[in-house]
């Protein structure tokens, strides 16, 4: 055995240098492994050399040749020829590779003995069970230096004997036929077979017949069938078996195997279908995960970019899929990813645990999006290329960040698409998306969008496991956040590990402290009200809403958000708090250490440093954020102070932890406070974004926003903006008075001009229930014009409205009525 040097922690690969730094393990299990598997074959199989195994695929198709499979891959990971091979970003790239396998290399057992491990900061057999994961992804990285030109491990041999060697003391000692399997199921059946896919294609043709055929009986013995996981033999469902798909298609063109290439495309049919349950992705384009939470931006974009590889794998071949088995991915792009990506980075509500994750910050999702999307266009037909195309280059380019590809083709793609002055970029465009099933919505202004995270009995609190989101009790009680064009990295910028888990903005939380999520295990905790989700009109307008107990109960409470143009209007009322005492959070914004965020209320600032009680605030503004405008008489507080807090206090995870680092920010916090034995509270606030300290002290004293009725049975608010009237309601129970009734709980929106009228309606309990609906509009409009067919309505003065709301889980429908 070899002398081993000292592991450098810090000073080998500052974080400044952009590297990989897989030492401290900072990438997210799927974010490594779309590195791994992308970036891994650059040379599998360099020209006038044949593969160790098999045949080459002899009597098969000419595009069925495995010969051809493992150069398209080759084509996948090098890109077209000429494609800006040498441009800076490539030639930064192979840098940063080059320099991160060298000192990986040089800090490594190049001879371990059985029971040793390769690197001393990643212990086999010890007490994180992820290590043998990242060890292998260590290697992989190694052996992808080594494959690509221009790096200094280039076809070296020392190197080459060397992974050589790693590969076969990993397939002899720790991951083979027969061996225990140790920690979370994942690892063994996804994490290691893709990456190991991946190592034996890159080394193929150095490797002996038996050496791959060992690896690939590893493989098949942990993850045999991709339709399931073995651990407990359910169904492998969404990204999980995207991922087990690609890794049968892997290892059956390593081992030129038909039966696993048939097996791998009959899984991937099931994924591509819409689910009604559980797992997956629904035509009114949600994405749950975990059974329970809404995942388009982590597990869903996971399953894409597992996908998208496999559409480009099968094209063209016997096994190859259609366009319409693959609508629900190919309607995916439209339906379920753009709403959530704004300006280049994938929205809070749909990450999961993933928020807690400092190498998966909202970018991040957002650029594995584009690089699945951008691999999709180049295999499917009009009038999807375009659009995907379309879209890629706004997420690009519209992001902040400098963009960090997962692999070199991933760069040479968008290098090309962002060059092309044929694609024109999408835009974000103003207007309201609603999500029936997964009861979320987005909502866009012009320079700014919103959106919130609710619970029910069928949508979880929030996701937590593994070590990851240890705070995150309240991301599901109504965290809403607040995008910025002028503050793009709001929720990037060290927000998690800093903000106040008890102070989200948006939720009515309680004090009571809480213990640190689980260790192991993805547990989403479950809700138990009905009443969650909302109705959207004309793509323009919209609502969220719950009935909220918390998860300890001792704080219940009505919530609303009503969504216009250029405002959010939050409604709550019936909040009774038998624990410690609670408070509504209006705003929680987070600002660079040392920053006076420019917090003032009626008129007087907040200094850094003050917490300040107040006695029935009318209006508060937080320069270059928004104005707020209280709707009646409440108890607040206001504070401008410094948090610290590091990325490993809020995920631990052992292939996810964070560093250690203390990170600090300054937040602007203004809440509503609600004491022990609060009985009954209400409040009401209008948030205006990007509005001035003047607009916002016009609009306090203007009447434009009116809240009708905020008691525990409804929220009813009448707003006009110019010659516009709005008419927003939440019914949580059957309501007989005021100007919007019904006979059971429902969400409805109406707003007109003098001329046009227009009615959304929705069931946010998903009872299947007919519902009879009642609106005093104010304004006389006789003529219906047209209504979605499960509305019948009678128009008028008061517009008579029945409902027929049987399986529509939570979808909106609308009529139009003219004078």
């Amino acid at each position: 055995m070899e002398n081993r040097t000292a592991f450098p922690r810090e000073a080998a690969f500052p974080r400044e240098a952009g590297l990989p730094r897989l030492a401290g393990i900072p990438l997210s299990r799927r974010g490594a492994l779309a590195l791994g598997t992308a970036a891994s074959l650059v040379v599998a199989c360099p020209p006038g050399r044949a593969a160790a195994t098999g045949s080459g695929g002899e009597g098969l198709a000419s595009a069925d040749r495995f010969d051809d499979l493992r150069g398209r891959w080759l084509d996948y990971i090098v890109g077209a020829a000429g494609a800006g091979l040498d441009s800076p970003a490539m030639v930064e790239r192979n840098d940063r590779l080059s320099d991160y396998a060298t000192w990986a290399y040089d800090n490594s057992d190049r001879f371990p003995d059985p029971g040793d491990s390769i690197w001393p900061d990643l212990p086999l057999g010890g007490p994180n069970p992820a290590n043998l994961t990242t060890t292998y992804r260590r290697v992989l990285r190694i052996a992808t230096a080594w494959a690509t030109p221009g790096t200094a491990q280039y076809e070296d041999e020392a190197v080459e004997r060397t992974l050589i060697r790693w590969y076969r003391y990993l397939t002899d000692h720790w991951y083979h036929a027969g061996a225990e399997p140790v920690g979370n199921w994942w690892f063994w059946e996804i994490g290691i077979p893709r990456v190991l896919a991946d190592l034996t294609l890159v080394l193929q043709h150095r490797l002996r017949r038996r050496d791959v055929e060992r690896a690939l009986e590893a493989i098949r013995a942990f993850t045999p069938d991709p339709h399931r996981i073995e651990a407990d033999g359910g169904p492998a469902t969404g990204a999980n078996r995207a991922d087990k798909v690609l890794s049968c298609l892997l290892r059956g063109i390593a081992g030129e195997s038909p039966e696993d290439m048939e097996l791998a495309r009959d899984a991937v049919l099931g994924l591509l279908s819409y689910t009604t349950s559980g797992d997956g992705f629904y035509a009114d384009g949600s994405y749950l995960h975990h059974l329970r939470l809404p995942y388009a931006g982590s597990y869903g974009k996971a399953a894409l970019a597992a996908v998208a590889p496999t559409v480009m794998l099968l094209d063209g071949t016997r096994w190859s899929l259609t366009s319409q088995t693959m609508r629900p991915i190919l309607n995916s792009p439209a339906l379920t990813f753009a709403p959530f990506i704004w300006n280049g980075r994938m929205m809070e509500t749909v990450r999961g645990r993933a928020v807690a994750r400092e190498h998966e910050r909202d970018y991040r999702d957002a650029w594995g999006t584009a690089e699945a999307v951008m691999l999709l266009a180049e295999y499917v037909d009009e009038p999807y290329r375009t659009r995907y195309r379309s879209f890629a280059k706004g997420w690009l380019a519209r992001c902040s960040e400098e963009y960090r590809p997962t692999s070199s083709s991933d760069l040479r793609r968008a290098e090309a698409l962002l060059a092309d002055p044929e694609v024109v970029p999408e835009p974000e465009r103003p207007g309201h998306v609603q999500f029936g099933v997964q009861e979320r919505m987005v909502h866009r202004g012009r320079g700014w969008a919103f959106t919130v995270a609710t619970s029910s009995a069928r949508i979880g609190r929030y996701g937590w496991g593994n070590g990851e989101n240890l705070f995150g009790w309240h991301q599901g009680d109504g965290a809403s956040y607040l995008y910025l064009d002028d503050d793009p990295g709001q929720f990037s910028d060290d927000y998690w590990p800093t903000v106040d888990p008890y102070r989200l903005p948006g939720t009515t939380a309680s004090l009571a402290e809480r213990a640190p999520g689980p260790a192991s295990g993805t547990p989403v905790p479950a809700a138990s009200n009905r009443w969650g989700g909302g109705v959207g009109l004309s793509r323009r307008w919209g609502t969220a809403g719950m009935d909220l107990t918390n998860e300890l109960g001792d704080v219940r409470g009505r919530k609303s958000w009503f969504l216009l143009d250029d405002s959010v209007v939050a409604v709550g009322s019936g909040i009774v708090v038998t624990g410690p005492g609670a408070e509504t959070t209006v705003e929680n914004r987070s600002f660079p250490a040392g920053a006076d965020p420019g917090l003032v209320v009626d008129g007087n600032p907040v200094a850094v440093g003050d917490r300040t009680g107040l006695d029935a605030p009318r209006w508060a503004h937080l320069s270059g954020v928004a104005g707020y405008v209280f709707l009646g008489t409440y108890a607040a507080r206001a504070s401008v102070a410094e948090r610290t807090g590091s990325w490993y206090e809020i995920n631990s995870g052992g292939d996810t932890a964070g560093s250690r680092t203390p990170r600090t920010r300054t937040y602007a916090t203004l809440s509503l406070t609600h004491p022990h034995g609060t009985g009954g509270d209400r409040y009401a606030y209008v948030i205006l974004p990007r509005a001035s300290a003047a607009a916002t002290r016009e609009h306090a004293a203007s009447g434009t926003t009116t809240v009708l009725r905020g008691d525990p049975r409804a929220h009813v608010v009448r707003a006009v903006r110019g010659s516009r009237w709005f008419l927003f309601a939440h019914l949580f129970e059957a309501v007989d008075d005021g100007a919007v009734r019904a006979d059971g709980p429902c969400a409805v929106i109406a707003t007109g001009t003098r001329d046009v009228a227009r009615i959304g309606v929705s069931d946010p309990t998903k009872s299947d229930a007919h519902r009879s609906i009642q609106l005093l509009l104010g304004d006389w409009y006789p003529d219906l014009a047209r209504a979605d067919s499960r509305l019948t309505v009678r128009p008028g003065q008061v517009v008579e409205i029945e409902a027929d709301l049987d399986g529509a889980r939570g979808a909106s429908y609308e009529a139009v009525l003219t004078t």
